[in-house]
């Protein structure tokens, strides 16, 4: 598991992580949440996550609160 910080959240249910020493920011759905609802989640807050492939790059699955 890695770790990031939100670095933005959007109204349709998804947001991106930012991950120190990670230029690009990472995308995440509302749907690979563990443990949390997407409400709950602020930008700021820590979370930890797996990485995984997708036609359009690498995004965050299984994303949890630390």
């Amino acid at each position: 598991m890695q770790e990031g910080t939100i670095a933005r959240l959007t109204e349709k249910g998804f947001g991106f992580i930012k991950v120190e020493g990670r230029e690009k920011d990472l995308f995440f759905h509302s749907n690979e949440l563990l443990n949390v609802k997407f409400d709950e989640l602020r930008e700021g807050d820590k979370v930890s996550f797996e990485v995984a492939e997708s036609p359009k790059g690498p995004n965050a699955v299984k994303v949890s609160r630390v």
